[in-house]
């Protein structure tokens, strides 16, 4: 929720201040300005690029702002690292009390501590050297990593025992029961069912380095993937082979897709006998699928680029037939009257005005092949970026995923702006006409 407030207030305060400092920006250029209506119509929105810096601005922020890294931007409050303290007091069946202290050591587990006796390094640093202290209660002492959470076990060097009755009644002199705990700056001390208490530091509001790297972590990953690979590949040939995937099976399901979406949209013969099975397979995930696509195809390439395909297939026929059912029957009539034939209707009327509807739909299923290719790699792949996050999943890897799936987006955000600029370019009347 946090991450959710701060977002919002940035869009909004963001908005207010580069209204005012960058005034051009926000005026309209041009075919826009000719126009005297805009309010809802889409053609003449364009991407604000001060918003676009700004927003990436944003999210690269609140990245360094929840994660322990060394980049000097604001930041949430971190975990709790160095030397703390807390007394617990224990009773005996007879009533008499003595109280202790639990001496603690905090460390950072993202850095050298020590090095042992063979020259290894080593994350956990030396213990806090403490006095025994005089009465049946004795001092103690825990090392522990942020983010980690121990068992305090007081009574292993106390002279009188758990087992023999003496049970803890208060933390930092707060009267406490088994279940209970006690919050401080520094962390906080339960007491499990059985009464012996336990530590765990404060984690602040970033997270570990195992749910969320820091970006400077995943760079470095980054790098050393594209020198030393992961399971015997580099990244850009994970890259190279998920790529080729998605453009083989996108580029088959739209050389198929978009003829048997003009059939559907101008005969109803064609749209009575492709409707009830696009209808049935559209909405069936790509997912499901895998186990026919095993069978039928093996588990080689084959098969990943045709699940591909049809993850593509049925989103370009029902764009393509959405295109021309779509198309001005006043611009059909016009091209009669003025002695076009159906070649001509065809190739000068329906095909310009149904690219707008098709290119939506390629972009859509693309899209969906990138979404799917992580699936698709599942089917016995040893190499793509799907198989890669997959594998690294398994081991924790969390920055080698993060790295393929910015890899992914950044490849995704790519081909989008490019179909864009090719729609562009290819489609100049879309919303002038």
């Amino acid at each position: 929720m946090l991450v959710l407030a701060l977002y919002v207030g940035a869009f909004f305060g963001s908005f207010f201040i580069a209204k005012r400092v960058f005034k051009s920006a926000f005026e309209k250029k041009g075919f826009n300005r000719l126009k005297t209506v805009t309010f809802g119509d889409e053609s003449a929105v364009t991407a604000n690029r001060v918003a676009s810096i700004v927003s990436i601005i944003t999210v690269f922020w609140l990245w360094v702002a929840f994660t322990n890294s060394v980049i000097p931007l604001p930041k949430m409050p971190g975990p709790f690292s160095g030397d703390t303290s807390f007394t617990y007091t224990v009773q005996l069946e007879d009533g008499t009390t003595d109280e202790a202290k639990v001496s603690v050591r905090v460390y950072r587990e993202d850095i050298q501590q020590t090095v042992d006796e063979n020259g290894e390094p080593g994350r956990e640093p030396a213990a806090i050297e403490i006095e025994p202290g005089e009465g049946f209660a004795k001092n103690d002492t825990l090392t522990i990593a942020r983010y980690a959470f121990k068992v305090v076990n007081v009574w292993k060097n106390d002279e009188v025992s758990k087992k023999e009755g003496s049970k803890i009644i208060t933390i930092n002199g707060q009267p406490i029961e088994p279940g209970g705990e006690i919050k401080t700056d520094d962390g906080t001390i339960r007491l499990t069912e059985k009464g012996t208490p336990t530590f765990e530091p404060a984690k602040g509001l970033r997270m570990a380095r195992l749910y969320l790297p820091a970006p400077e972590v995943v760079l470095q990953r980054f790098i050393w993937l594209n020198k030393e690979g992961y399971q015997g590949y580099t990244l850009f040939e994970h890259t190279r082979y998920s790529l080729q995937r998605v453009l083989l099976g996108f580029f088959f399901g739209a050389l198929i897709g978009i003829p048997i979406g003009y059939a559907m949209g101008l005969t109803g013969w064609a749209r009575g006998w492709f409707d009830p099975i696009v209808e049935f397979m559209r909405p069936i995930p790509p997912l499901a699928l895998i186990p026919l696509i095993i069978i039928w195809f093996g588990i080689g390439e084959i098969g990943k680029v045709v699940l591909l395909f049809l993850a593509a297939l049925w989103i370009m026929i029902i764009a393509a037939r959405s295109g021309v059912s779509g198309v001005a029957i006043s611009k059909v009539h016009a091209a009669y009257s003025l002695g076009a034939s159906k070649w001509q209707i065809l190739s000068k009327v329906i095909v310009p005005n149904s690219l707008p509807d098709i290119f939506t739909g390629a972009r859509v299923a693309m899209g969906v092949c990138w979404g799917t290719v992580v699936a698709a790699e599942l089917v016995a792949a040893n190499v793509g970026l799907g198989k890669m996050i997959v594998t690294a999943s398994k081991f924790q890897l969390t920055d080698i995923i993060i790295v393929g799936i910015i890899v992914i987006g950044v490849i995704g955000f790519a081909i989008e702006v490019g179909m864009r600029k090719l729609e562009t370019w290819l489609i100049p009347w879309k919303g002038k006409v």
